[in-house]
């Protein structure tokens, strides 16, 4: 049994994790046998979203942790708090481009949350496993800069592609229930929903990328 941690940006797709993904995570890990360690940063999210009207709560505000907190049933561990894992694996959401990143306003000028940066940095320099779906990619491209140049996948949007390899990742077009598997660094992304996709093939996909990311913790 390894020790995954599983990092997500809050609760709901517009301001947070995307939800379904992360449960998708959390399902395929578990039957795996893995022991799933929670984790979200401590701070406020970028802004809050109505999820039924799709509009910005100008007065609401909302805590990445407590947010998370709904999914994983239970509070979750900061980056800092997370202790020594097997593996990493951070869903997607806009929360991942908003809170953990600014990737959502900036592009490739885009400057990662330090605890965050350092958790993804210390986990592909250890040569640990590591999975990013949806846009989550980029907080992988925003960390590292090249150093080293990853293969990633957003699936096949250009604008999106084209920020990823500014920033010296090497984008992979991809469908949306299949993975990229970089071997060499030990890094596997899947599309999800950066395509609007059914919901058995976001799973479909996910269910792969752990698939993939499992070979390493056997």
């Amino acid at each position: 049994m390894a020790r995954v941690g599983v990092m997500i940006s809050g609760c709901g797709f517009q301001d947070g994790a995307e939800i379904q993904e992360s449960v998708f995570t959390l399902l395929a890990l578990s039957k795996r046998g893995h022991e799933i360690v929670p984790i979200a940063p401590d701070m406020p999210q970028h802004h809050v979203t109505n999820h039924k009207s799709m509009q910005t709560m100008k007065d609401e505000t909302r805590n990445v942790s407590e947010e998370a907190a709904r999914i994983f049933r239970g509070a979750p561990k900061t980056p800092e708090e997370a202790g020594e894992l097997d593996a990493l694996i951070m869903p997607g959401g806009f929360g991942a481009a908003l809170n953990l990143c600014d990737f959502a306003e900036k592009g490739a000028d885009c400057q990662v949350q330090p605890e965050v940066g350092k958790l993804i940095r210390s986990t592909v320099e250890s040569g640990k496993p590591i999975g990013a779906w949806c846009i989550a990619p980029a907080l992988l491209a925003a960390t590292l800069r090249g150093d080293p140049s990853v293969q990633l996948t957003i699936g096949n949007d250009p604008a999106t592609a084209k920020a990823l390899e500014s920033m010296g990742a090497k984008h992979v077009d991809c469908v949306v229930d299949a993975c990229v598997v970089d071997l060499e660094h030990k890094i596997v992304t899947t599309p999800a929903y950066m395509y609007k996709a059914q919901v058995h093939e976001v799973q479909a996909g996910i269910e792969n990328a752990v698939a993939a990311l499992d070979e390493w913790l056997r």
